[in-house]
């Protein structure tokens, strides 16, 4: 079975790390890279993190010691790393959009968590209830 590299854009807010969760020991997915806001650039995770963890479980320790990339300028690294990403920031709408839009362009598909390309024609939403093929 094919295992891709992925990345978790916005690591350390709390979509961010039900992501890092939910990827941990998965079987198709290994991740490559962690991103967020450049106060967390060039920290460990659990550096990145302090305080801040809010899951129930632990940070998944193969995580812990990843170094954290800016997410906004570090875009040409992550996407050398990855088959694509995951993407959880917390921004304005508009800013989200030029973010993705940035790793789009560097050849890095993008899945994200936010709402700021519903409409934007030529990207899918995938909608298991409602588009399960």
């Amino acid at each position: 079975m094919k295992t891709y590299n992925v990345g978790i854009i916005g690591c350390t807010g709390m979509v961010g790390q039900r992501f890092a969760l939910l990827l941990a020991n998965h079987p198709w997915f290994k991740v490559k890279a962690l991103a967020a806001s450049s106060r967390s650039a060039g920290k460990t995770y659990e550096e990145a993190l302090g305080s801040r963890w809010a899951m129930k479980d632990p940070v998944p320790e193969e995580l812990k010691s990843m170094m954290v990339y800016d997410a906004g300028t570090d875009v040409e690294k992550i996407a050398a790393e990855v088959d694509f990403v995951f993407c959880a920031v917390d921004m304005p709408k508009d800013e989200i959009r030029a973010l993705e839009e940035r790793y789009a362009k560097a050849e890095c598909p993008v899945v994200s968590n936010n709402s700021a390309h519903r409409w934007t024609p030529d990207v899918p939403m995938v909608i298991p209830e409602v588009n399960p093929d």
